[in-house]
Parts: C-alpha cells; sequence; structure tokens
C-alpha cells in the first residue's frame, strides 16, 4: 500500500514538467529538426520543396567566398573583443570589490549597457562615428590629431575597432558582475594571511585573485566564445542606425563587418530567400560552435592540469 502511494506522489513531478517539455518540444525542439531537414532541400518558403542532399553545404564550403569572409570577420571580431572583455571585467570588479562608498552606483553605471536596447546601441555609436556630425570626428578635429573628418564607417580596420568598443562597452558590466559575485565567495582569510605577510595588491590580484577565479574565467571565456560565433546585433545595427541615413551597404565596406549570422540572415530572409541554404549554414556554424567549444575546454583543462 505504501508502495502504491509513493508511485503515485512520484508522477507529480513529471506533471509539473509537463507544460515545459511540451512547449521546448513545438518551439526549439521542433523547428531545431525542422531546420535540419530543410537544409537538404532547395526552397524559397513558397513554392515546392527540392531534395538537393548534400549541396547547399558543399556550396557553402567550396562555392561561396562570401561565408569564409563572414567566418574570417566573426574570428577577428570574437579574438580581439573576448580577452579584452574578459580582462577588463576582472580589472573593473577587483577594483569595485573593496570599495565601500558608492559601490551600488558605480556597478549599476557599468552594468546599464548591458541592458540597453541593442537597437539603441547602434543609433548610439552610428552617430558618435558619423562623418559630418559624429562626436568623434569633432574632438579629434578640435583637439589637433585629425585634420579634417574621417570617415570611420568607411574603413575597414574602422569599422572593425568601432565594432569591438561596442562589444566591449556593452558587455563589460556583465563580466564585472559575474566576477563580483565569484569574488564574494572566495575565503577572506587567504586576503588577510597575505596582507600580513607584506604582499602588494598587485601580488594579491595576481598570486591570489586571478588562480581562485579561474572556473569563472573558463565559463566566460567558453560563453563568450559561442557567443561571439554567433554575432549579429553590433555590426547590423551599427551600419542599420544613424549610418544607414547616408547609404551604407550591407555588411559595411567590403563586407569587412559581415557574420556569419548576417549572412546566414540575408540568405534565409532577403527577397530572393533561399531558406535551405539559410539551414545549411546555420547548422555548419552549430559544428563550428561546437568545435570551438571542444578546443577552448581542452586548452583551459590542460591550464589547470599543470597548475
Amino acid at each position: 500500500m505504501e508502495d502504491h502511494t509513493m508511485g503515485k506522489k512520484n508522477k507529480w513531478p513529471y506533471l509539473f514538467c509537463l507544460p515545459f517539455i511540451a512547449a521546448y518540444a513545438l518551439f526549439s525542439l521542433y523547428p531545431m529538426l525542422y531546420s535540419l531537414q530543410l537544409s537538404f532541400f532547395d526552397w524559397n518558403g513558397i513554392g515546392t520543396k527540392t531534395f538537393v542532399g548534400l549541396q547547399n553545404y558543399i556550396t557553402l564550403f567550396t562555392k561561396d567566398p562570401l561565408f569564409w569572409k563572414a567566418l574570417k570577420n566573426t574570428v577577428i571580431l570574437m579574438a580581439f573583443s573576448t580577452p579584452i572583455t574578459v580582462f577588463l571585467g576582472l580589472v573593473v570588479a577587483y577594483l569595485l570589490f573593496d570599495i565601500s562608498r558608492g559601490k551600488r552606483l558605480y556597478q549599476t553605471v557599468n552594468f546599464f549597457p548591458y541592458i540597453t536596447t541593442p537597437v539603441a546601441i547602434g543609433f548610439i555609436f552610428s552617430y558618435l562615428f558619423d562623418w559630418q556630425s559624429g562626436y568623434a570626428n569633432k574632438l579629434l578635429t578640435s583637439i589637433g590629431i585629425l585634420d579634417e573628418p574621417f570617415y570611420w564607417l568607411n574603413s575597414e580596420t574602422a569599422s572593425k575597432v568601432i565594432i569591438v568598443i561596442m562589444i566591449v562597452w556593452r558587455y563589460l558590466g556583465y563580466y564585472m558582475t559575474i566576477y563580483l559575485a565569484a569574488m564574494t565567495s572566495m575565503p577572506m582569510e587567504v586576503y588577510e594571511a597575505a596582507a600580513v605577510d607584506g604582499a602588494s595588491n598587485l601580488k594579491i590580484f595576481t598570486r591570489i585573485t586571478i588562480p581562485m577565479l579561474r572556473h569563472t574565467t573558463v565559463f566566460l571565456v567558453i560563453t563568450s566564445m559561442i557567443g561571439g560565433l554567433q554575432m549579429f546585433e553590433e555590426p547590423k545595427l551599427l551600419f542599420s542606425g544613424w549610418a544607414a541615413l547616408g547609404g551604407a551597404q550591407t555588411g559595411g565596406p567590403g563586407n569587412t563587418a559581415l557574420t556569419v549570422v548576417w549572412k546566414f540572415y540575408n540568405d534565409a530572409f532577403n527577397l530572393d530567400s533561399k531558406l535551405g541554404y539559410g539551414s545549411a549554414i546555420a547548422y555548419s556554424l552549430f559544428m563550428i560552435i561546437m568545435l570551438f567549444s571542444i578546443i577552448g575546454f581542452k586548452i583551459t583543462g590542460r591550464g589547470e592540469k599543470e597548475s
């Protein structure tokens, strides 16, 4: 009798999980499996589907140089923005950790960009670096660094630099918050012992704080790599905000700001939509993200073993 009652009670957790499982299967799992199936077809979303097998993937990797350019741009932007954001987030968190007055204010100010609407961020940065009315040109010309306004958004190198600045500015507060949360769980006895031994703040930071935050850093680096390979909002909105009034082209000058997700968006949802080809791009990016994640885990895991 007791076992029968326990069996009935054990059904309730599954019943409570059922709405989430049903919603996930309907709105996430089914679209993912359907897009995988769609990657083997040629379809524009309206007409008849034509099975093409692996042709979409073959075309993508052998006959579409724009895909490789987009992948190169994405990796470059990720490679520059990730270490800068992680390092600055750690430094800012360390500086704010021991502040007694105004700590909440500083944390809030640094976290505001993370919750700012991406569309607003795109308009802000495209306006700041606008050729004619941007404050960057006004400042640099007023102090004599530039003789004439510089066309930032028409330069391949400057476009990448601006996107990196956007990413760092937007996500710095998030990284700072994660590091601050990790620092609050560290034992204070270690810091007190180091202070008694006469260790300087620099040695405490490099010999104690950084090693103890290793797992947090690994988490942030891996998630940054995954998010960086899915980069879309920053470059897309930069060249669709204020810069769009000047007729900025898709992908930036010479497609130097084109990312893989932006290319997927253009191929799958433009006027001449190719949903099958777009699905092939999405699943190719999924495999690339898996590869980068495995490499990242191997590198960070090896570093932990050596330490």
